[in-house]
């Protein structure tokens, strides 16, 4: 009887010390997931509170953005080491693709407020991705193409005539950001050193960087504030941001990432009503709750379509 009693006393410690962990890796998985969605949204905060006071121009705003967040990140790979001896997967293309985005970002944000802004922006990110699993030949179930179909009427109702309609040339801007961090987002999916390779990334806009500077040179436009919010946008929600998300994803599945980050532009519109005293218009409101939910009912939709497919083999 001792025996047994003793053994079950180590299974329960088992147990127990198994909870504890699993319980210390949720709370951990939550509170980086909050601080990185709260990142995400900050950069539209930070871009437009610069823009829309005109305390910097776009151009420099993207550059110092870049330039911020590549310094935080290869000074955090030198203060914590390369722990992962992973060899690095960054990329030219990748990094071209991340100076469109934060470019096509920064002159999107000159005609649009916080909120449409960040809707329309993770809209195309999700859409992209979603249209590029189509065009590789994956087929979609009908919750799916349902949930498809409402975010494409959702994005048309949000730029139909009428008062609170968006800036056309934002909208373009803006997606192509979208669709520039959507294929960024795809590239990386497989990254085995994601720190490694975003530092790399980022170091590799450099010379787009210069490309820009040299074409916008004569109408850049700097002011103490308008550096320190490029700054914290680039170092500090876009460097230190990226790298927290990156440790949230290791508690998360591929649904639970896609679908938590459609919060941000609801936080980004709260943002912009607090910081930038931005009204929420009812067409925003309404755009914003088909785009979501279209996009919502694609992601659920898929991962119950998989489970169901993975119960039938086995």
């Amino acid at each position: 009887m001792p025996l047994f009693h003793a053994i079950g006393e180590q299974y329960v410690d088992h147990e127990i010390e198994h909870m504890r962990h699993t319980n210390g890796l949720a709370a951990k998985t939550f509170l980086f997931t909050g601080i990185a969605l709260i990142a995400f949204a900050a950069n539209s905060v930070l871009c437009r509170l610069a823009l829309g006071e005109e305390l910097i121009d776009a151009s420099g705003f993207t550059i110092i953005r870049l330039l911020s967040g590549t310094l935080v990140l290869l000074t955090i790979l030198k203060i914590r080491g390369n722990k992962n001896k992973t060899p690095g997967n960054g990329s030219w293309p990748a990094g071209f693709l991340l100076f469109i985005y934060a470019a096509a970002f920064s002159f999107a944000y000159l005609s649009l407020d916080t909120a449409t802004g960040a809707l329309i922006l993770f809209g195309s990110v999700q859409l992209s991705i979603i249209l590029l699993s189509l065009i590789s030949g994956n087929r979609l179930h009908i919750t799916e193409w349902a949930g498809v179909f409402l975010a494409f009427t959702g994005f048309i109702f949000l730029i139909l005539p009428g008062v609170s309609t968006p800036s056309i040339k934002g909208l373009l801007l803006m997606s192509i950001s979208g669709i520039a961090w959507g294929i960024y987002t795809l590239k990386g999916r497989g990254s085995l050193n994601p720190l490694l390779d975003t530092a790399t990334n980022f170091s590799r806009t450099i010379p787009f960087i210069i490309l820009l500077a040299l074409l916008t040179f004569q109408n850049i436009h700097l002011s103490a504030q308008g550096i320190l919010l490029a700054v914290l946008s680039g170092g500090i929600a876009s460097g230190i941001g990226y790298a927290i998300w990156y440790v949230a994803l290791a508690g998360l599945s591929s649904t639970q990432a896609a679908v938590v980050q459609l919060f941000v532009p609801v936080i980004a519109a709260l943002g912009g009503v607090i910081f930038v005293s931005e009204p929420i218009t009812s067409r925003l409101l309404l755009s914003g709750m088909m785009i979501l939910g279209g996009i919502l009912l694609v992601v659920v939709g898929r991962y119950y379509c998989s489970r169901r497919s993975a119960d039938k083999k086995n």
